[in-house]
């Protein structure tokens, strides 16, 4: 996923895109430790992703605290 594409998401759907994300990558990595992955970087993009969602999601949260403290 992209920043802008994560940018656009709501406050809902950007905390079930993380659910969904790790998941995915946990799976990834039950799959990979079974068998190996035919393209192993998937566990590294998973993992960013979810980095990626979680750095917007207290982005918000600290913008949101932000504007209460005003």
């Amino acid at each position: 996923m992209k920043n802008a594409e994560i940018q656009a998401l709501s406050l809902e759907a950007l905390k079930e895109q993380i659910k969904t994300e790790q998941a995915s990558g946990q799976a990834l990595r039950f799959a990979h430790a079974i068998s190996p992955l035919e393209n192993p970087v998937r566990l590294k993009h998973s993992r960013r992703n979810v980095a990626r969602l979680q750095t917007e999601l207290t982005r918000r949260e600290n913008e949101q605290a932000n504007q209460t403290a005003k």
